[in-house]
């Protein structure tokens, strides 16, 4: 066996290490939103012949279009995005592209969402977050007839949840990479993979009592982190083997989703006997010292 919780104050270091730097990122430059939430026109033309990003600037400047941002791609594509315009704007501003620049123009993708429908989708997003802590926390108080256990994870689930936001900071100001409604399913994502692996590991704990009785916590604890951390890591190694596979090979549209997900699976993987079960134990010792003192 182990001793997994006499190095307690190193993981609560890197934890807070990891979680300040990404909070001091969203601090400092925050994220580059999509049109899923801030509301704007996303479009995306092939050209027949080349043309250079300062050729599709000059003619967006002339139709006195405000360019949000605006990116060459491969295969004389260019990816434009715009605050929300209607169709007939957009016709009218492929057609100007075309004839100026003396080139068919081709539409891959056109996609318009207003400010109001990206509000609404922060506000779900931010419903839809409660309604999984609370229903977390309802079922492990439940399922372990124990609210210290149920707290313990919800510490490690807000505790993945930051480091995931944080990260995607750094990764966005570094890569551009946008936070939209698939880095919300990888959020949510990661909620659930964290609390499965703390699932685990309070089950063995549980075992333990039922076996030898309500003390040693921290024996318990560091058993049932010895008998569940191969598990844990073979389980973790097959999905980060595959979404490190998309993030290299896959698509542009899913990369930054492969990414957030990797980045939950490690997060989850080390908050679930690193965070959650050292926390478990604290407030189990806790309670039992407020018990002996009345």
């Amino acid at each position: 066996m182990f001793d997994f919780l006499k190095y307690s104050k190193v993981y609560a270091a890197i934890s807070a290490l990891t979680i300040t730097l990404g909070l001091l990122s969203i601090w400092q430059w925050g994220y580059i939103y999509s049109i899923d939430f801030v509301g704007g026109t996303n479009l995306e033309y092939q050209f027949e012949t080349k043309v250079t990003e300062k050729q599709v600037s000059g003619v967006l400047a002339e139709q006195g279009v405000e360019v949000i941002a605006l990116e060459m791609k491969p295969e004389n594509v260019v990816f434009i995005r715009l605050p929300a315009i209607d169709e007939q704007k957009e016709q009218t501003l492929r057609q100007s592209l075309g004839q100026t620049l003396d080139a068919d123009v081709s539409v891959i993708r056109t996609e318009t969402v207003g400010p109001t429908i990206g509000a609404e989708t922060l506000r779900k997003t931010a419903i839809a977050a409660s309604i999984a802590i609370v229903g977390i926390l309802v079922y492990i108080a439940w399922a372990f007839k124990n609210v210290n256990f149920a707290l313990a994870a919800i510490v490690a689930l807000f505790h993945d949840v930051l480091v995931v936001v944080g990260v995607y900071s750094i990764i966005s100001h570094y890569f551009g990479a946008e936070l939209d409604t698939l880095f919300v399913t990888a959020l949510l994502t990661t909620m659930s993979f964290s609390v499965h692996d703390t699932i685990v590991v309070f089950d063995q704990i549980r075992e333990y009592r039922k076996r030898h009785g309500i003390g040693h916590i921290e024996e318990y604890a560091n058993k049932a982190l010895t008998d569940t951390m191969v598990r844990s890591l073979n389980n973790s190694f097959t999905i980060i083997f595959m979404l490190l596979a998309l993030v290299l090979l896959g698509g542009t549209t899913i990369r930054y989703f492969a990414v957030a997900l990797l980045v939950g699976t490690v997060t989850g993987t080390y908050s679930s006997p690193f965070v959650a079960t050292p926390v478990a134990v604290w407030l189990e010792k806790r309670s039992l010292k407020q018990k002996i003192s009345a």
